[in-house]
C-alpha cells in the first residue's frame, strides 16, 4: 500500500474527529475494468478508519441506485466505478451544510504500491522486534499524526 494513501486515511480520521457528526461523508473509488472486488479493500480500509474514529456510529451503503429514501444520519455511502486503465482514485467527502471538503488519492502506476512496501520495511527493519503498522512509519514521518 503506498505511504501516500496512508496519509489519506490519517487525514479521513482527523476530518471525522473535526467533522464527523456534523457532515455526511461518503467514498467513491475508482479502479480498472478488470478489477474484481468492489468496493475495494482500501475503500474498505478507508471506511472502518473513519467509522473507528466516530465509535462504530455509521452503517456501510453500497449502493444507492435501489434506495429510494431520504439519507440516514448513521450511513456511510461507498461507491464503485470501474473502467478503462484506472490504476486506483480514492475520494473522501465530507459534505456539510454549505460546503464540502474533499480528500483525494490517485496512484500514477503501480510501483507507488512497491514504493510503500519498501519504505515500510525499511522502517521495520530500523526498529525493536514487534508489531508495526503503516500509522507508525507515518508517525516516524509526520509530527502531527
Amino acid at each position: 500500500m503506498s505511504v501516500g494513501i496512508n496519509v489519506l486515511i490519517e487525514l479521513a480520521r482527523q476530518a471525522t474527529r473535526v467533522l464527523g457528526g456534523e457532515f455526511d461523508i461518503e467514498i467513491v473509488e475508482k479502479h480498472h475494468r478488470n478489477k474484481l472486488d468492489a468496493p475495494s479493500g482500501t475503500a474498505l480500509m478507508i471506511a472502518d478508519a473513519i467509522n473507528a474514529e466516530a465509535g462504530g456510529r455509521y452503517e456501510y451503503i453500497y449502493d444507492r441506485s435501489q434506495v429510494r429514501q431520504k439519507r440516514g444520519d448513521r450511513e456511510l455511502g461507498i461507491s464503485a466505478v470501474r473502467g478503462g486503465s484506472i490504476v486506483g482514485e480514492h475520494e473522501v467527502l465530507f459534505c456539510g451544510p454549505e460546503e464540502v471538503v474533499t480528500l483525494q488519492h490517485s496512484a500514477g502506476s503501480r510501483g507507488v504500491f512497491a514504493d510503500g512496501a519498501i519504505q515500510a520495511a525499511l522502517y521495520a527493519a530500523a526498529q525493536q522486534p514487534g508489531y508495526y503498522t503503516m500509522t507508525d512509519l507515518l508517525r516516524g514521518k509526520l509530527p502531527c499524526v
